[in-house]
């Protein structure tokens, strides 16, 4: 009897992959990351391991070594294509080699390749990374260690050869056959309060009493089945810094890497200033693909992505002021909109988009963004109106970089705000289109609300823009401050601001001071916030600011071998080597030719499986245990393949556009329709604070109500929110010769207030349009209004409350 040994994928193959611990050092606002992947081949065959997976698209990956019968074998950084031939030579020959690259179409997407792992061997690769980490709106810092790469759309012809169109084993999240274990060391001057994590971590252990020092570790046995997020919240988090470090002593005191270099965090504080009430063209590009209809995360009563779509929409209608002009588009294969171009914001034009918001459905296939996106841009500019974009997408789409260098090409023209939807979704293109067009980004997993990200969104879209930003240095006679980040043309109230700088000439030699200026002007007034810092570089073996300040460089230049001009091509290349940080134009290339006798015969490649996240929708089935890709040999990369489904399989799926065979009968269509209604969007699921989905929600339901002018009328459909009947909601109006309307908006914002305070961000805007109506046709009966509703729908709301 035939004895599987170790663990094996569906196609009954041992995984030489075993266990991931990552090590991690949060100190402030960057993070520094040590990964080991630990491999074993228990097989009496040499292998080729081969794991693509997912890093944040800001990582600056800049170590690869292996440690082989405890001798360390560390990765020289090259040029890519040479890199590769390097390592395909090695393995021809028989030698062990190690190839660690990003994929040619997408920042976010790494491949490892362990090349003649022989019978009973076991291997450590290592790779180290740093990263700035994003502030959430709570003022939470917020560290993800992605696990989950979904298959992605796949744009155009050439981005065929993409790492993600590898033939990869699909296991249950459940199945998944390697664990990972994670130490966290936290350090920050500022205090911390707490950590908070999706997944479930051993007990917080304070290392100082100041509680400066924390250390947390994922509890024992973790499956790496989802995204890892640690939300860590310091005691303060706006108080601007200014860190200077040393440079390598071995490279030219002048060059990049050798002179000393800054990293600047500012939190400019910025008054809250309103725009114009009726300035904009928003346009709202939202995913409507099958992925759409599975969970915003692996919780079963998290809510449904397109229902959360849908309420998003609605609020962001409702807020909208008067005067503007709007769109909607949702996009999958192809796309649809609800106007042949914008239109102004009127009650007609706002009901009738409300009305098709409530159809929406997840039903448009793959997601091909790049074509609505040029629908857009094509569009006739309307004066007065700048273009406000906001995209929700999955962000399932292989060639990233097409998609960004289009919406870099239209920056001049528009601000885009993207959202990332679900675990999985690409950080390279909803921080790419973001970072290109003075946008901001944002990513929806866990129990974060769409909602909440996409109102904050819109009130930095209405707020004035600060205009003619500059930098400047005061600096010791001798030395001189360099840019090395790009130039800051937007920046948003409550944000942060990090700035990259080299420091080129003579340091001082005594302990001395500089400092650095960051002025702006803001509707027409000249501010500024000026930082004092000592000039006393400190030494840090990773080199973390300088990586940082490369990556920055990088990230400004590096749009894939497909979309990068030569020069800038070159510049990335140069770049990179210097530091040391991948690019999309190199590679980490390690040979051990050290082995008793190179390895003769055919070697198996062995492709690690990786979590995917995936529910059951008209054009995807739903992934059950035993599923595997068709697959056929191209380039010397096994691609997915639609051709093979001639084979006589019975059962099949499209995933993003690629084909997907089922080695287990499936459920008849009978079953199938039994699944899909049991996901079906009429049954609804419960979102946080018992707050009922789209259409039976109160707090909805009234919003739903509101006019496009602010106000609400005082109607059936009022009262039945209120509890309460029209003829007593109409007697106890005090101003009883006035419009009802104003009595029936302060009577609607009252009962927001008293019902719907915790999600108060959420309709925070439309809140404003209510109180400019009132102002506008109730101004001085305002106070005898409130306190009448006060009485009649017994609340104790105070008008400091109000945003009156």
């Amino acid at each position: 009897m035939e004895h599987q040994c170790g663990l094996i994928t569906g196609d009954k193959e041992p995984v030489p992959l075993k266990s991931i611990s990552v090590t991690l050092s949060i100190d402030d606002f960057v993070a520094g990351v040590s990964a080991t992947l630990n491999y074993e081949n228990k097989e009496e065959i040499p292998v080729e391991a081969i794991f693509v997976f997912p890093l944040d698209e800001d990582s600056a990956v800049y170590s690869f070594e292996a440690l082989v019968d405890g001798k360390k074998i560390v990765a020289e950084l090259q040029e890519k294509t040479q890199a590769q031939s390097k390592y395909e030579g090695a393995i021809s020959q028989g030698h062990q080699a190690y190839l660690l690259e990003g994929d040619d179409y997408s920042r976010d997407v790494f491949s490892c390749n362990i090349g003649n792992l022989l019978p009973g061997a076991k291997v450590g690769v290592t790779l180290r990374y740093v990263q700035e980490l994003p502030l959430d709106t709570d003022g939470a810092l917020r560290y993800v260690l992605p696990a989950i790469l979904n298959p992605r759309y796949q744009l155009s012809e050439q981005s065929v050869n993409s790492s993600l169109n590898m033939k990869t084993p699909i296991v249950p999240l459940e199945a998944l056959p390697y664990t990972l274990s994670m130490v966290a060391t936290i350090t920050s001057q500022h205090g911390i309060e707490r950590v908070q994590s999706n997944c479930s971590l051993s007990p917080i252990q304070y290392l100082a009493e100041d509680k400066t020092s924390v250390q947390v570790s994922l509890a024992e046995g973790h499956k790496f089945d989802r995204d890892v997020e640690l939300l860590i919240y310091y005691s303060e988090v706006h108080s601007p810094s200014v860190a200077v470090e040393m440079g390598m002593q071995d490279m030219k005191p002048d060059s990049l890497m050798g002179s000393p270099s800054a990293m600047v965090s500012f939190y400019p504080d910025l008054p809250e200033v309103e725009g114009s009430r009726a300035c904009g063209e928003f346009v709202f590009l939202m995913d409507r693909s099958g992925s759409m209809g599975s969970r915003l995360s692996h919780h079963n009563d998290s809510q449904l992505r397109i229902e959360a779509a849908k309420e998003t929409l609605l609020l962001l209608l409702k807020s909208l002021p008067m005067g503007c002009y709007f769109n909607i588009y949702g996009f999958g294969s192809s796309y649809e909109k609800f106007f042949p171009e914008s239109v102004l914001y009127t009650q007609e034009t706002m009901e009738e988009a409300v009305k098709r918001v409530k159809d929406l459905k997840a039903d448009l296939g793959g997601t091909e963004i790049l074509t609505p996106l040029l629908n857009i841009y094509k569009g006739p500019s309307i004066p007065g109106h700048p273009l406000q974009l906001f995209v929700f997408t999955d962000g399932e789409v292989d060639d990233t970089f097409s998609v960004i260098k289009e919406v870099k090409l239209n920056s001049k023209k528009h601000r885009c705000f993207s959202f990332g939807i679900g675990e999985g979704a690409s950080t390279s293109l909803i921080k790419g289109i973001a970072r290109v067009s003075g946008g901001t980004a944002e990513f929806i997993t866990g129990k974060g609300r769409m909602q909440t990200k996409a109102l904050g969104s819109l009130k930095f879209a209405l707020n004035c823009s600060v205009e003619d930003i500059s930098v400047s240095w005061e600096l010791p006679p001798g030395l001189s401050a360099s840019m090395l980040s790009s130039e800051q043309t937007v920046i948003f109230r409550g944000q942060r601001l990090i700035i990259y700088a080299q420091l080129t000439g003579t340091m001082p030699q005594v302990e001395s001071s500089g400092k650095v200026c960051f002025k702006y002007t803001l509707k027409g007034k000249s501010l500024e916030n000026r930082v004092t810092f000592s000039l006393q570089p400190k030494t840090n073996a990773s080199f973390t600011i300088h990586r940082l300040a490369a990556k920055s460089l990088i990230q400004m230049k590096d749009l894939g071998s497909h979309e990068t001009s030569d020069g800038e091509k070159e510049d990335v290349l140069n770049i990179s080597i210097q530091s040391g940080v991948l690019s999309s134009f190199t590679a980490f290339i390690a040979v051990n030719k050290e082995l008793n006798q190179p390895v003769q015969g055919p070697l198996a490649p062995r492709v690690i499986p990786r979590p995917m996240t995936f529910s059951y929708s008209p054009t995807l089935r739903k992934y059950r245990s035993g599923y595997r890709p068709l697959y056929k040999r191209r380039r010397g990369k096994c691609s997915l393949s639609e051709d093979t489904l001639s084979e006589g399989h019975d059962m099949y799926a499209y995933v993003c556009g690629k084909a997907y065979v089922s080695l287990d009968s499936m459920e008849d269509e009978e079953s199938e329709s039994k699944m899909n209604d049991s996901e079906s969007p009429t049954k609804k699921p419960k979102l946080q604070n018992d707050h009922k989905v789209f259409g039976e929600n109160a707090i909805l339901h009234l919003i739903s109500l509101q006019k496009a002018n602010g106000s609400w009328e005082l109607d059936e459909e009022l009262t039945k929110i209120l509890g309460t009947s029209l003829e007593d909601m109409k007697e106890a109006n005090p101003a009883k010769d006035q419009d009802p309307s104003a009595w029936a908006t302060v009577l609607a914002l009252l009962w927001l207030h008293a019902n719907g305070k915790d999600l108060k961000c959420e309709w925070e805007l439309l809140e404003r349009k209510a109180v400019a109506w009132l102002h506008d046709h109730a101004d001085s009966t305002i106070p005898m209004l409130v306190q009448a509703a006060n009485s009649f729908l017994k609340l104790s709301v105070t008008p400091d409350d109000l945003v009156f």
